[in-house]
């Protein structure tokens, strides 16, 4: 019995390894796959007047986004693993194409460099996320309340169109999408821990569709919030 235990837990840390690396890699290709998409797009002239010269296409871009976001995160247990896999890489393609226009706004340079402060920013509110003993439920529901707040003054500020304004919501959208990622990434690790043993493997890549879903989506809006700080405009 004394032996049975580290044995045990050896195998609940490789079954979360998996799973978390599995979640990542498929972050890792959907970020890929924006940025590659993003950039052929902005070196395309047809294609951004396509995309931001017509507001049919663009808007339609947008609520195609949104759709996909919301069948993924509520369907993708009714799915098929391929199915979702191709839904996720589509809603990453999509979103390139919309961000296309920061190529437009902001000098390549203060895009890289923004791209490698979000990351390091990331990754230290995943590990945080990932070996912290505290509890992050309840700070996950204050987000979450802080993100609608986000949603609600951008949409407020489309109208008054105050950069000063704009400047505090980034400056506070930068600190609940840092929180979201470590709450994100706390809950796939207790996922993965509560996860029965012997699940099918197309059970287990819906998961981590989901899962590099939200991750994904932190990482996109921490990244834009520190470009709308940090970026220089051309």
């Amino acid at each position: 019995m004394q032996q049975s235990l580290p044995l045990n837990k050896t195998v609940a840390q490789v079954r979360v390894n998996a799973f978390i690396r599995s979640v990542y890699n498929w972050m890792a290709i959907g970020l890929a796959l924006t940025g590659f998409v993003a950039f052929y797009v902005s070196n395309s002239e047809s294609l951004m007047k396509l995309i931001f010269g017509n507001q049919i296409t663009f808007f339609g871009l947008i609520i195609g986004e949104l759709v996909l976001v919301f069948t993924i995160s509520a369907r993708v247990h009714k799915m098929q693993a391929s199915t979702a896999t191709y839904l996720f890489l589509l809603y990453a393609a999509l979103n390139g194409a919309t961000l296309s226009v920061i190529f437009l706004i902001y000098t390549s340079s203060s895009i890289t460099s923004t791209f490698f402060i979000c990351a390091a920013t990331f990754v230290a509110a995943s590990i945080y996320g990932m070996v912290t003993k505290r509890d992050l439920t309840s700070m996950g529901q204050f987000l979450f309340m802080g993100l609608i707040g986000i949603v609600i003054a951008s949409v407020v500020n489309i109208f008054v169109r105050s950069s000063g304004m704009s400047l505090i919501i980034s400056y506070i959208g930068v600190i609940v999408f840092v929180g979201l990622t470590a709450y994100d990434t706390q809950k796939l690790r207790t996922m993965a821990l509560t996860q029965p043993d012997g699940l099918d493997g197309g059970v287990l890549r819906k998961g981590a569709i989901l899962g590099a879903l939200a991750l994904y989506l932190d990482f996109i809006n921490l990244f834009l919030m520190l470009l709308r700080i940090l970026g220089n405009r051309d």
